[in-house]
């Protein structure tokens, strides 16, 4: 069998899960069979996202190596049917289509391989024809267990590619997916990738934690006050990134369907960016805090705001400076290129499909 991935987390994943997956498939299949797995790295996404030309590439790739089961990793999320699709099976080839992020953002290592290990069983048991190709003990249990619901596309025009289908349906399936984008964006990578904006964003800490009018203020700041400043300097830093930027995900087409797609697209890029963002927020606090404690003269603080100099102060000074610099940030992340910006803020297989709209709604 082979473990066909797309390029970056799906290949990392598949990677991992192939040290040990032989081994486990041999153990748990109970019928002397013995496994080979194969890692292809390549991108069989490019172009589409439309789950039947998928499976049709898959079983493609798989007739010209004469794998038995191919089982294809994309860290995309998939829809079908205005479904958010999880996992696509065909019996018949021997074919498994996963969507990384209908598993959700935390433990997806282990999820992935359960995913995978329980597909593959189902693959290599006992098979039977007809309305009953998917047998009542079919891999992964339904939305009592928390996972994704197996739903039978029925006979249609997609029947060739596929014989059953797992979706992520209700809130807590949307939530897990949404989840499982954030999770393929890594949000974290975004703070590496304002560079210029994180040094706009620190000298602008540094000059206002010497400014003796930032101190009287931070001084006489009600606590609600600097949450209100929290809030309101991280949407300026979010809403500036998604604007500049030009990230935010318009539908090409008036259907509800895509109208649905592009709301969860934007809902993960704005909670990606915000995370990265409140990254960027604490560690300017953290880098005011140590500034100022280096800094800081009790008696001139005193002086100026009729306030002791005490660890109170440094830390509600340190706070409100982070919300100033964090605006002076987002002013300096127009310094930084657009394509930066998207490097840093999307996953590479949610770059080249969000740059094949762009380069489709053109035409």
């Amino acid at each position: 069998m082979a473990l066909l991935a797309d390029p970056d987390a799906p290949t990392e994943i598949a990677r991992r899960m192939a040290r040990t997956l032989p081994e486990r498939l041999t153990d748990k299949s109970g019928q002397g069979r013995r496994f080979e797995v194969e890692v292809v790295s390549e991108p069989f996404t490019s172009g589409t996202e439309d789950p039947p030309t998928l499976m049709r590439r898959i079983r493609d790739r798989g007739g010209t190596e004469n794998w038995d089961i191919v089982v294809a990793l994309t860290d995309l999320p998939l829809h079908s049917d205005g479904r958010k699709l999880a996992v696509n099976l065909n019996h018949e080839h021997g074919l498994v289509l996963l969507s990384l992020p209908s598993l959700g953002g935390l433990r997806l290592q282990t999820r992935a391989r359960r995913a995978v290990e329980e597909a593959v069983l189902g693959m290599a048991g006992p098979q039977t024809d007809g309305a009953e190709e998917a047998p009542p003990s079919e891999p992964l249990p339904g939305p009592a267990a928390g996972r994704p619901a197996p739903f039978d596309p029925g006979r249609t025009a997609e029947k060739e590619t596929d014989d059953l289908r797992y979706v992520a349906g209700g809130p807590r399936g949307y939530l897990r997916v949404l989840a499982g984008m954030v999770r393929a964006n890594r949000p974290w990578r975004l703070v590496p990738g304002l560079s210029k904006a994180l040094a706009a964003a620190l000298a602008t800490g540094a000059v206002a934690t010497v400014n003796s009018t930032v101190w009287t203020l931070a001084a006489s700041l009600s606590t609600p006050r600097l949450v209100i400043a929290t809030i309101g300097s991280v949407a300026i830093m979010i809403g500036w990134l998604i604007i500049d930027a030009d990230l935010w995900h318009t539908a090409t087409e008036s259907s509800p369907e895509a109208r649905q797609r592009a709301r969860l697209y934007n809902a993960s890029t704005v909670l990606t960016v915000g995370i990265g963002v409140a990254v960027c927020y604490v560690g300017l606090m953290v880098i005011n805090l140590a500034w100022a404690l280096f800094i800081l003269n009790g008696q001139a603080f005193n002086a100026v705001t009729r306030t002791p100099l005490d660890a109170e102060q440094y830390l509600t000074l340190s706070w409100f400076v982070a919300s100033v610099a964090t605006v002076g940030g987002a002013l300096g992340s127009g310094l930084e290129s657009d394509d930066a910006i998207r490097a840093a803020a999307y996953s590479k297989r949610e770059q080249e499909r969000r740059q094949w709209l762009q380069d489709d709604h053109k035409d």
